[in-house]
């Protein structure tokens, strides 16, 4: 289905700040078929002005549809509609003519023009489904005269409301709940949903009769501080604005939306929505969070003190073996130290693993102090969890340390390269392998490998520990092969989860 963009491009010459206020529009026009119980579909003229092309539509929460299709894309030509030329040229709201007949259903068609700094741009068809017309009740009413003031102040161009900026994914509708007020902000209609939001707020009384702005004002706890002027003003209706009000351990989201249309100030409408039980999840997940983060602040913390005892008993050991020992068992303990540091500062358990392989190989380049093996990092690892983050810095850990010690041992300097590549493991050849793939690889161009070496079966414990995490904990593949002209390189690749 085409965009709206697309579809104004290709066939009309609207400009960029027109096709932005239509974006607005369309943005905020859910509440109009809403109160109006009806379908709306917005058609602008083509280039040459003998056609109209639908570039967006509508279907009421509130009421059966009488657009079963998608109408969007669709061309007419003038003439076939004579509401919407009417509309159109003239500039105002157009509701005469009998019911259409769609599909043996009754349809009342009007046509509400969309105006812009005094230009008509374009014009909304308004389709109501009278099949399951009955006699409206108070509700009902009060959403028809709402739509009525709505759709006039489009066709004069005073809604939507520009700069206002409103998250619509979040922003209270009308099902939620809503409360009609008159020129001086007083309650003339509250719909069920919307009184017992006030109900929730501690308000005991009905909300007819009451001047909204003072009544939320008088519900707020004095312990919150003084009354925000603000939150009278808007809980009167006199400025487009949204808020939260929280009081008696409930929260209520508010929307106001002065009417104006004929210019002049008749009213308001309120939309709310008690937020309480979301707000309160919210809170729950920020505390779980916050917990998360300190675990992994401790466990960090708890893995330091251990690597700086290993350190301390090294520096007291008189056999070199032993000494070396444990200076490994301080790099691996630093390795996972790294990845609860890294998971201590964000909010979820995914880590960008870049910086912790650069970390990694910055603490096993200490075993090159003086600068005789050149180190980089190429490629990307990406985002991974911390269940994959975890035995992968462990076994980086392992592989750099290994490379250090075995392929340029004491006195041999050299370069050492970790490669990462991320993507789809059959677009790399991998035969009967499918989904997302890491291709890791440490490549260093020392001596080699001893001959005869089987990297499956010999080495020592850090090949050992490489082998068990990458092909169990990771579920993986690892292998070890000769450079030509020298060196060696290690291939792993594991699935990312």
């Amino acid at each position: 289905m085409p965009s709206l963009n697309e579809l104004v491009r290709q066939h009309t010459t609207l400009t960029s700040a027109d096709v932005e206020w239509l974006h607005l529009l369309v943005s905020e026009w859910q509440l109009l078929s809403d109160l109006s119980f009806a379908d709306l579909v917005l058609w602008i003229p083509t280039h040459d002005g003998t056609r109209y092309v639908s570039v967006a539509q509508m279907r009421p929460n509130t009421g059966p549809t009488s657009h079963q299709d998608d109408m969007i894309g669709h061309l007419i030509p003038r003439g076939r509609r004579p509401l919407l030329d009417a509309a159109y040229d003239e500039g105002r709201i157009v509701r005469e003519g009998d019911p259409e007949w769609r599909e043996e259903v009754p349809v009342r068609v009007e046509s509400i023009p969309v105006r812009r700094e005094g230009r008509v741009l374009g014009v909304i068809a308004r389709n109501t489904n009278l099949l399951t017309v009955r006699t409206p009740s108070r509700l009902e009413l009060t959403y028809l005269q709402s739509a009525s003031d709505l759709a006039q102040m489009i066709a004069a161009g005073s809604f939507p409301f520009p700069g206002e900026q409103v998250d619509m994914d979040a922003a209270p509708r009308a099902g939620d709940g809503l409360i009609r007020l008159d020129a001086e902000g007083v309650v003339t209609y509250a719909s069920p949903n919307a009184l017992s939001a006030y109900h929730r707020l501690g308000l005991t009384a009905d909300l007819v009769g009451c001047h909204l702005g003072r009544t939320t004002a008088e519900l707020v706890p004095p312990s919150r501080g003084p009354v925000d002027e603000a939150l009278v003003k808007l809980a009167s209706g006199w400025a487009p604005r949204q808020t939260e009000v929280e009081a008696n351990d409930g929260v209520v989201q508010l929307r106001a939306i002065p009417l104006k249309p004929k210019g002049v100030h008749v009213g308001s409408l309120v939309l709310l929505r008690d937020v309480t039980e979301l707000r309160r999840r919210e809170r729950e997940l920020m505390t779980k969070d916050a917990t998360i983060r300190e675990i992994h602040h401790r466990v960090k913390n708890n893995l330091q003190t251990v690597a700086a005892l290993l350190r301390l008993q090294s520096r007291r050991m008189d056999s070199a073996p032993a000494r070396l020992a444990l200076d490994e068992a301080v790099r691996r303990v630093g390795s996972i130290a790294i990845v609860h540091e890294t998971l201590s500062q964000t909010l979820d358990e995914q880590v960008a693993f870049d910086e912790i392989a650069d970390r990694v190989l910055a603490m096993v380049m200490e075993l090159s102090q003086d600068g005789r093996v050149a180190t980089r990092r190429s490629g990307s690892f990406g985002i991974l969890s911390a269940e994959v983050a975890t035995p992968l810095a462990m076994v980086l850990t392992e592989l750099l340390q290994n490379a250090l010690e075995h392929a340029f041992g004491t006195k041999d300097a050299g370069n050492l390269e970790v490669g990462a590549l991320r993507g789809r493991a059959d677009a790399r050849g991998g035969a009967g392998k499918s989904g997302e793939h890491l291709l890791i690889t440490v490549q260093d161009d020392g001596r080699g490998m001893p001959e005869g070496f089987d990297p499956q079966r010999g080495g020592n414990l850090g090949l050992q520990i490489v082998r068990t995490l990458a092909t169990g904990e990771l579920g993986g593949t690892f292998d070890m092969v000769a450079v030509p002209g020298g060196g060696t390189k290690v291939i792993l690749e594991i699935p990312v989860r």
